[in-house]
């Protein structure tokens, strides 16, 4: 007979409403690096340099930007970081061509680069929820 072992997988949740403010996006990458950096994450293997990757991706997919109130959504597992960010816009965002002067416009396109995984979708009642996966 072979006795089973249940493995269990830590996994921690946060949600934060942030408002149409000039404040919320830099309140927005404190929440996160404060989150993440908790001695329990460091403790599942989120190292630093995730904790940043984390951080810049909130800062870029900040709706308080382009879409007022938003909920900042935070998912860590032994296997990833989910980044969500929902936002009552029914405009989607979009990657735009780069210019060598261009001051913005470069934000999705990092995302892109840093997640393993980009989705945006919109949500009911209006809105959209653009969620960013990392691997870890």
């Amino acid at each position: 007979m072979r006795a089973h072992r249940r493995t269990h997988r830590r996994s921690v949740r946060v949600e934060y409403l942030l408002p149409d403010e000039a404040e919320s996006a830099g309140r927005a990458r404190k929440l996160t690096s404060q989150f993440l950096a908790r001695p329990d994450r460091r403790a599942a293997g989120l190292d630093a340099e995730q904790v940043g990757d984390a951080t810049l991706i909130v800062s870029e997919l900040n709706a308080t930007r382009h879409g007022g109130t938003c909920r900042l959504r935070l998912h860590v597992s032994d296997t990833r970081v989910t980044v969500e960010v929902y936002d009552d816009s029914p405009g989607r965002p979009r990657v735009r061509p780069l210019t060598t002067w261009g001051e913005s416009g470069r934000g999705l396109a990092m995302v892109r680069c840093l997640a393993q995984r980009l989705d945006i979708d919109p949500v009911s009642g209006g809105g959209k929820r653009v969620r960013a996966v990392l691997a870890l």
